[in-house]
């Protein structure tokens, strides 16, 4: 089983730049995107004549038009389908949305996810901190509902936060900034652990199967040379519970060869899972 996320940063731009024909050639078996930036009618055009064109389509569309929206798709119809994280404020906000899906281990939850990117000492922050501790609440609720079902959860998105040091390529200079904050981070470690450890109650596996680091990162500006130096950020993030870690087995990041070819400012993660008594 092949999961892949992407920020796709609009969804019509992305189509225009080949995002749609690459995510194809990738042959996903489920695909979560972020900042959709568009109404699911618009979303559903954009999928007409792709690979795309007849699988399910769940998303969660933002009030404030042009913004946010994330999404999964998939093959198979949906079991259920859940949108918001819990706390009211962001139930049309265009950031989370659930699916309850059968894989071949069993029922398995995937929730496509895009946190905000904040900004220090306004508001943006608050909201940000806010829908952090929404999450939390959200994903131990996720963990024990995978535990009853004798089943699994995947989290995949945009986390607008770098975990380690070697999740971001400058990371002095950004000590005080949004995204490498001490006060973001200490979620990721109620998630994953503390950096280094794996011992959180999920596993971040960008980073168990990409290796110790620095990178692979997953965001570069659109501005000035980072591309080209790889001067990137790891924000982008597959987690599960415990159970599907052994089925894990390598994640990707899709990098584009070259600045021209990028059709985000992010770079597709892409997850593979072995079943059956391949995965032993």
């Amino acid at each position: 089983m092949r999961v892949i996320t992407a920020n796709v940063n609009g969804i019509r731009a992305a189509v225009r730049r080949g995002g749609l024909d690459w995510l194809a050639s990738a042959q996903a078996d489920v695909i979560c995107l972020q900042e959709v930036r568009a109404t699911t009618d618009q979303l559903v055009e954009q999928l007409q004549g792709s690979a795309f064109a007849d699988w399910h389509v769940a998303h969660a569309e933002s009030a404030d038009k042009g913004r946010n929206g994330v999404a999964v798709l998939s093959p198979q119809a949906p079991q259920a389908k859940r949108i918001g994280v819990g706390d009211a404020a962001f139930a049309d906000s265009g950031r989370w949305i659930e699916v309850d899906l059968e894989s071949p281990f069993g029922p398995l939850t995937v929730a496509s996810i895009y946190i905000h990117s904040g900004e220090v000492g306004t508001a943006r922050q608050e909201d940000k901190y806010r829908f952090l501790t929404a999450a939390d609440s959200r994903l131990a609720a996720l963990r024990r509902r995978a535990s009853r079902r004798k089943g699994h959860a995947l989290i995949a998105g945009d986390f607008n936060i770098a975990h380690a040091e070697v999740d971001i390529k400058n990371w002095k200079g950004n000590r005080k900034n949004a995204g490498f904050l001490p006060e973001e981070r200490v979620y990721l470690d109620r998630w994953f652990g503390e950096p280094g450890t794996g011992q959180g109650p999920w596993t971040d596996l960008g980073r168990s199967l990409g290796g110790p680091g620095p990178g692979p990162y997953t965001w570069w500006s659109w501005r000035g040379k980072g591309f080209d130096t790889d001067g990137g950020w790891r924000i982008d993030y597959v987690a599960v519970t415990k159970g599907l870690v052994p089925r894990a087995r390598s994640a990707t990041v899709g990098k584009a060869p070259s600045y021209a070819e990028r059709w985000s400012d992010h770079a597709p993660l892409i997850i593979d899972f072995a079943s059956g008594e391949s995965a032993a």
